[in-house]
């Protein structure tokens, strides 16, 4: 089997990518990266759990600068994160995407990935990405995947590669592919805040509640 590591943020999409990573490739990190979020803490405890649960060892990288160049409200203290947004509306979901956006954060990630990637000799980086909010985040579309993968051809001797096995599906469709795989569904972290409970109204926290059909 080919080596492969993982970017975690503990998140439904990540979970249920690397559940179907690890019956893939020989998944031998995971990446869970620190840059100040809100929800940093839990996000670190949660990806914990879920690589134990797998058996896999969890590195977590910290990012100071980041938080420090960045006035999202993921990460500033004075903004407010968009609560109760109407995820069926392209212009209240384009408003709560600008006021959630971290300059250049899945670039970044994805090359700091593919540093660790090539070093450890693996071939593949697992990341969580999907169609439903490729549709207002680009960094999370197919056309992100592709043009990454273009460039880490260039910049990495092993040709390193991005791959995201919900990249296609909606949320509800990877809740369920995550139910099929038997994934740890109940250590998933999706909230935008670092509470002891999930808020239940972050963008995040919705469309969670929505993919589990409004549990």
């Amino acid at each position: 089997m080919e080596k492969a590591i993982v970017l975690l943020s503990a998140g439904l999409d990540s979970t249920v990518s690397l559940a179907y990573g690890v019956k893939t490739f020989e998944v031998i990190l995971g990446l869970t990266i620190n840059y100040g979020q809100k929800a940093a803490k839990k996000e670190i405890e949660h990806s914990q759990k879920i690589l134990n649960f797998y058996g896999i060892p969890q590195e977590i990288i910290e990012l100071p600068f980041l938080q420090k160049i960045t006035k999202t409200s993921l990460v500033a203290e004075c903004e407010e994160i968009p609560a109760n947004v109407d995820l069926e509306s392209d212009e209240a979901t384009k408003i709560s995407m600008a006021k959630v956006w971290v300059p250049n954060r899945n670039g970044l990630f994805i090359n700091i990935a593919a540093a660790y990637a090539e070093s450890l000799g693996a071939k593949y980086i697992i990341t969580g990405f999907n169609a439903e909010e490729a549709q207002t985040f680009s960094d999370n579309s197919r056309e992100f995947v592709e043009a990454s993968n273009l460039a880490l051809s260039y910049s990495t001797l092993n040709k390193v590669e991005v791959v995201s096995f919900t990249q296609n599906l909606e949320k509800a469709e990877i809740y369920r592919l995550g139910i099929e795989l038997k994934a740890p569904l109940d250590l998933v972290w999706s909230c935008y805040y670092g509470g002891e409970e999930m808020c239940g109204k972050c963008e995040s926290c919705l469309r969670l509640i929505r993919a589990r059909g409004g549990k």
